[in-house]
């Protein structure tokens, strides 16, 4: 580690920084599903000072207005995970309304009218929208909770038509679960996705295509692609109605389109590459790719955890790269010249970007960081990868700590945080996030791991999950960690680990299992396995069979990788934090985690939010869980105050106090 003579020397861990807790809370404005409408680029926006809303905001020539005052909330949740919230089409928007499931409509032209509801009160969820000029109506994907939670009953899901008069109408039925319903250019055909359990849209899905009559009813469907092995994802018709779509036929998300032959039609390879232009279907409305023209598709995949940008020639398969600054790029969406998307980069945090291929003009409509911290005091993480266990090889971005005015001593190395994250089957990115560089910020380093079972790298890096979860994610985050200790890079007695969700069993496996980290964080975690089987939601209810085994196969496996079942095994200080509203991962997985470690004797905090579920929204929820995450961290390891003389900090960070449990109070 350099020393530069202009920094301060104090404790790693202990640095006093500019990023505030309430300043990542303020930054907390995620963005979302962008959405083309002429010349006008739409997207949604959360304002955790409001209570974790999200509107839709719309850029009307050199102006940004807000369609969806308060109260209303453009989110769904259909499979719980919701997305693809909005369609704006001709001026107008249609969107969810998170507090009734309602479906609303509103325009443009007149910002003082309040939104108008399009469905009535009942217990449907709505999300994936296409609109059907020709017969006024939206066709979407629809979840009815009518008698859901009784016994083992399930919402419904189908594909319905709502009328623009409020009519709803069943179109598709029958599978568990439905997706993306496209309709072509001419409105004669329908394409939509579908699948059952057990599988999750990721191992195997299927692409079916139906004719649309006068009438507006379907006829003649067929399974055009997918299967039981094979994962297609975004279905989408280029101008002249051809469908387009990805598939891992090859190992690798792919982009692929359906040629007509003399036999038929047949699906037909666009561009093989090992690289993934698709990504898990965790929530609706995602796009990789969209249509210049006929002919060229302007898309973004993935190499090595990075993203490109490319212009690809249909007729050639050649990628042409496009110049930007961008290493993520997530909700793509293009009208002719114009392309618009969320961009990210290790400088720069998730922002709207418009492009014009015409011109190379490139604006930034939106930010979801208002006000960025001194470049100078943030880390740039390295992209590395490392040996793990069964002869694999894992990926991480590490960060160093990294400071404007202080640094650690000479000989001194930092502590390690390794974050595991959720999904299981979702990825780490490279960019910029306050909630990072707070920890990076105070002398923290980061490894943010991409295990074996993350999207990003492959079908085959995803099925190395398969039947090993909690066994092979939770190596691949030791391994980072020792990885990083024989590198000599941080301190090996001062390693703790952290997560959300999936994440969160790791982190209570990797503390369980094995004897590495110093400590934990588990944000909404997963503890019992089988509790998680009778708790959860139809999504994932069926998750398991891949990440476990199929019953009754899977009860020895659940007995022995939960760690509620080895309680007397976990020896490390642990802090939980649970949203009270969490139906993905429900409050009983942490508490009687929390119980058994009370009654064991071990170190342990709780603490719960109320009005949050799978993922915290509010601005005081994001500062109350960070500041107890750091007090936690310098109780549990003893990160005191380097001096009071002049030449370090001169006093600790205010930090509210929480309880710990089985820890004496210090003053």
């Amino acid at each position: 580690m350099t020393v530069s003579n202009s920094k301060q020397s104090a404790t790693c861990g202990a640095w006093p920084s500019p990023i505030s807790a309430a300043i990542v809370a303020a930054g907390a404005a995620p963005l979302s599903q962008v959405a083309l409408d002429g010349a006008d680029v739409c997207w949604l926006a959360g304002r955790a000072s409001e209570g974790g809303r999200t509107t839709l905001l719309r850029q009307r020539g050199a102006d940004v207005v807000e369609l969806t005052p308060a109260p209303f909330n453009v989110r769904t949740r259909v499979h719980e995970y919701g997305g693809g919230a909005l369609l704006v089409a001709d001026g107008v928007a249609y969107f969810s309304n998170f507090a009734d499931n309602r479906l609303y409509v509103t325009s443009d032209a007149d910002t003082s009218t309040a939104p108008v509801a399009l469905t009535a009160e009942g217990t449907r969820r709505y999300a994936d929208f296409v609109l059907d000029r020709a017969r006024q109506r939206l066709i979407s994907v629809c979840e009815d909770h009518a008698g859901a939670g009784a016994g083992a009953s399930y919402p419904v899901n189908t594909i319905d038509a709502v009328g623009l008069d409020g009519v709803q109408t069943v179109l598709v039925a029958g599978s568990d679960f439905y997706a993306a319903p496209r309709l072509s250019p001419d409105g004669s055909q329908l394409a939509w996705l579908s699948w059952n359990h057990p599988r999750m849209p990721w191992q195997g899905t299927e692409l079916w295509l139906a004719d649309v009559d006068a009438a507006g009813s379907l006829a003649n469907a067929r399974l055009v692609a997918g299967g039981v092995d094979e994962s297609v994802c975004q279905p989408e018709w280029s101008p002249a109605g051809v469908l387009h779509f990805v598939l891992d036929r090859s190992g690798w998300w792919n982009l692929y389109r359906l040629a007509a032959t003399g036999a038929g039609v047949a699906v037909q390879p666009l561009c093989q590459r090992a690289a993934e232009f698709g990504m898990p279907h965790w929530s609706f409305g995602d796009s990789t790719y969209g249509f210049r023209s006929d002919e060229e598709i302007i898309c973004t995949y993935i190499e090595n955890g990075i993203s490109r940008l490319a212009q690809l020639s249909c007729a050639t398969g050649k990628l042409q790269p496009i110049a930007n600054p961008y290493q993520e790029i997530r909700h793509l969406r293009v009208a002719g010249s114009v392309v618009a998307f969320l961009g990210g980069a290790p400088t720069i945090p998730v922002e709207l970007a418009r492009m014009d291929l015409y011109t190379g003009e490139h604006e930034v409509l939106a930010r979801s960081i208002h006000e960025l911290p001194d470049e100078a005091g943030l880390s740039v993480p390295e992209n590395i990868s490392y040996p793990t266990s069964g002869n694999r090889m894992a990926h991480a971005f590490y960060y160093p700590p990294r400071n404007a005015q202080y640094q650690a001593a000479p000989a001194a190395k930092p502590p390690l945080m390794v974050i595991s994250h959720g999904g299981p089957t979702s990825m780490a990115t490279n960019t910029l996030k306050l909630a990072t560089q707070y920890w990076t910020s105070r002398g923290f380093a980061v490894l943010d791991v991409n295990y074996g079972g993350s999207s990003g790298f492959g079908r085959a890096y995803r099925d190395a999950l398969k039947g090993q979860w909690g066994v092979v994610d939770v190596d691949d985050c030791v391994a980072g960690a020792r990885y990083l200790v024989q590198r000599g890079t941080v301190d090996a007695d001062r390693l703790v680990i952290r997560g959300g969700s999936a994440g969160g069993l790791t982190t209570l496996c990797a503390l369980t299992f094995h004897d590495l980290f110093k400590a934990g964080a588990s944000y909404y975690g997963v503890s019992d396995l089988k509790g998680l089987d009778q708790d959860s939601h139809k999504f994932e209810s069926h998750y398991n069979d891949y990440l476990i085994a199929p019953q009754p196969e899977a009860e020895t496996l659940y007995l022995l990788r939960s760690p509620i079942n080895h309680a007397d095994q976990l020896k490390r200080p642990m802090i939980f934090f649970q949203g009270l509203d969490d139906k993905v991962v429900p409050p009983p997985q942490s508490e009687v985690m929390v119980n058994a470690l009370r009654t064991a004797g071990v170190p342990v905090a709780y603490l719960t939010l109320e009005g949050e579920g799978h993922g915290f929204r509010k601005a005081d929820s994001i500062v109350r869980t960070l500041e107890a995450e750091l007090y936690f961290y310098r109780r549990v390891l003893n990160i005191e105050w380097s001096d009071t003389s002049g030449s370090g900090p001169s006093a600790p960070e205010p930090l509210a106090r929480i309880a710990i449990d089985n820890l004496p109070e210090t003053a």
